[in-house]
């Protein structure tokens, strides 16, 4: 298996693996290798499966961040997942490092977001194309001119931690798109999609799956807080 994505909980409906930044989710048209080919790939060789092997698709994360993906294994766990995705019952927790300090312990951010093509932008109201996007955060940690911080979004917008932190006036670091000063040297961005709570799809039982970001630079100017937050474990299955 290409060691791009890492397994972190598998079972017969299930597929959860840590996708790194810089790799797409699923193919576009650059033709890039993909982290859903990337695990087709693990499944077929694992399991010795002939012929195609299917794995849905039941939510995405930016190119550009790192964290936890999770895929069906089966039709029916596709759509169940779907659902809940869909209805925003699936608990998503983020960490961000963003330009600045923030001076408040915690917060919200509400705006309107529009959609432009592979992009987003902030609306001044409410309109067909603008919806209401809402998330809460929580400063973990301030290091030199940067703010390490824990995000729960409330809907799911396009580009809605990216947007809308950067509306505030603290781009995300690396975000050149909405408003990084600078780069990051492997062109990611300091996003990482830190862990999901959700139903399983066949079983009586919330899953929790979880796993830290990159140790690289700024996430490693974080490292004990992180540590103390979100060192690795196995998956929770909650009563």
């Amino acid at each position: 298996m290409d060691n791009r994505i890492r397994i972190l909980y598998e079972d017969n409906h299930l597929l959860c693996v840590l996708k790194p930044g810089g790799l797409l989710v699923q193919g576009d048209r650059t033709g890039d290798t993909t982290a859903l080919e990337l695990a087709k790939r693990y499944i077929k060789e694992k399991y010795g499966k002939p012929g195609n092997v299917f794995l849905g698709l039941v939510h995405r994360i930016d190119r550009p961040a790192s964290g936890v993906l999770v895929f069906a294994r089966t039709s029916k766990a596709a759509s169940r997942l779907s659902r809940e995705f869909h209805d925003r019952r699936v608990k998503k927790t983020y960490l961000a490092v963003v330009w600045g300090r923030i001076a408040e312990d915690q917060g919200e951010l509400v705006s309107y977001i529009e959609r432009a093509h592979l992009r987003s932008r902030v609306a001044e109201r409410p309109s067909a194309s603008a919806k209401q996007a809402v998330l809460h955060f929580t400063v973990l940690a301030c290091r030199e001119d940067l703010t390490l911080v824990e995000v729960a979004p409330a809907t799911g917008r396009h580009h809605q931690i990216r947007l809308q932190f950067a509306q505030a006036g603290h781009p995300l670091v690396g975000d050149l798109k909405y408003g990084a000063p600078a780069p990051l040297p492997d062109k990611t961005i300091a996003l990482h999609a830190a862990g999901l709570t959700f139903a399983h799809p066949v079983r009586e039982e919330l899953v929790t799956v979880c796993a830290p970001p990159p140790t690289s630079y700024p996430w490693s100017l974080f490292g004990a807080t992180i540590a103390d937050r979100f060192a690795p474990r196995e998956p929770e299955r909650l009563p």
